[in-house]
């Protein structure tokens, strides 16, 4: 079974009220989609989308007036059926008693917003499109560096959280300590949230969970984060050959985004916070066209052109 989003959240999350059916918010939204029911006032039915919430604007309600009142009941009538999870009416409109009669024979709850019709399409479809989305949780710490959001990824006790921690001591802000959870916003975004069990925790061998809104405050913690970039911590094997001019492109595939990937050898005397929030910076600095790599190159074909002049 798919991820499904109750009626009573979306009131909470996109601030709604109740106009009739407060016995019903626990009924399951399962797609994100919103259907505006222009055709089905007309009594066109072939394409219903039922399973979607239906929105209500000036349009619709404007032509609704125009019906009679046993016209409109008959088409409320079809409109609410066993999979419709809600009515949602824009700008405080007053909705017809035709739709309040038939979505309470239904238990179908009607939901009244004061936002423009377009407005509040955008936001609920937003709102449902991140909680409905297809969810796949990795073994790491996310941490927001300079706005940036670097998935910490490796074995298990090479020190990822104990970085984590360092880089949060150093003002920067943890998103997910053990568990990541990854879903796409689009096509070319992967965002990251913590579990809701596991929000602004981290476990430090040792020392136990902490809390780090207790500890730190809650401007060293986010939500949720858009995936910017992952760094892979391995220990260091003299056999193994690493990436001295950061030319290698690596990426991490999540659904249908790669993500840049760089992997960063793991030995005593290593600052993994140091390395990693420079990682980051160096890695920005490349996407607005500041690569010390090309940098390196140019002077190597320079000092070659010249030795050749002589």
């Amino acid at each position: 079974m798919g991820s499904s989003v109750t009626v009573q959240e979306l009131v909470e999350a996109i601030d709604l009220e109740v106009y009739s059916g407060d016995a019903y918010l626990g009924r399951k939204i399962e797609v994100s989609d919103l259907s505006r029911p222009g055709l089905e006032l007309t009594g066109y039915f072939n394409y219903y989308p039922q399973n979607r919430v239906q929105l209500f604007g000036r349009t619709e309600i404007s032509f609704s007036k125009q019906m009679t009142s046993d016209e409109r009941l008959i088409v409320m009538r079809r409109m609410c059926q066993e999979e419709t999870p809600a009515f949602l009416i824009s700008r405080e409109l007053v909705p017809p008693q035709e739709l309040i009669q038939a979505a309470e024979e239904k238990q179908i709850p009607v939901l009244i917003s004061d936002q423009p019709t377009t407005r509040l399409s955008s936001n609920v479809t937003s709102f449902l499109e991140e909680k409905l989305a297809e969810r796949f949780s990795v073994h790491g710490v996310l941490v927001d560096i300079y706005g940036m959001g670097v998935l910490i990824t490796g074995d298990s006790g090479i020190g990822k959280s104990e970085t984590a921690l360092e880089l949060i001591q150093r003002g920067h802000r943890l998103v997910a300590d053990d568990r990541v959870d990854l879903y796409m916003m689009d096509e070319s975004r992967i965002v990251g949230e913590p579990p809701e069990i596991l929000a602004h925790l981290i476990e430090i061998r040792g020392v136990g969970i902490i809390d780090v809104v207790n500890l730190f405050g809650v401007g060293a913690i986010r939500t949720s984060k858009t995936v910017n970039l992952a760094v892979n911590l391995k220990l260091w094997n003299k056999n193994e050959q690493y990436d001295r001019l950061g030319s290698s492109e690596e990426t991490l595939h999540v659904f249908d985004v790669d993500i840049p990937k760089i992997s960063i050898p793991v030995r005593t005397g290593r600052n993994l916070s140091n390395i990693i929030e420079v990682a980051a910076m160096n890695f920005r600095a490349k996407q607005m066209g500041y690569d010390a790599t090309a940098t390196l190159n140019r002077n190597l074909e320079e000092l070659i052109r010249k030795n050749s002049d002589e």
